[in-house]
């Protein structure tokens, strides 16, 4: 998947956490808490049917979500 297929939840430099589209310089929106940036881009991601990648306090990834096209889809 490519950058613009995904929606990153980013710790803010400046404390908080923000909702970045991939490939993005600025945030989309920015928030108090990680939970509110999680849910606003988990509906968006859903809405646009990217990948929604969650990252940790440090940086790192936490977990990733697709919600469509993923490119392993399960079997059976």
């Amino acid at each position: 998947m490519g950058s613009n297929n995904t929606r990153h939840v980013v710790p803010n430099k400046n404390g908080g956490w923000d909702s970045k589209k991939g490939g993005a310089k600025k945030a989309s929106k920015h928030f108090e808490t990680k939970k509110e940036a999680e849910d606003y881009s988990r509906d968006l991601s859903r809405k646009q049917k990217t990948e929604l990648v969650i990252h940790r306090k440090d940086g790192t990834i936490q977990r990733k979500d697709s919600h469509g096209n993923d490119p392993f889809p399960p079997r059976g």
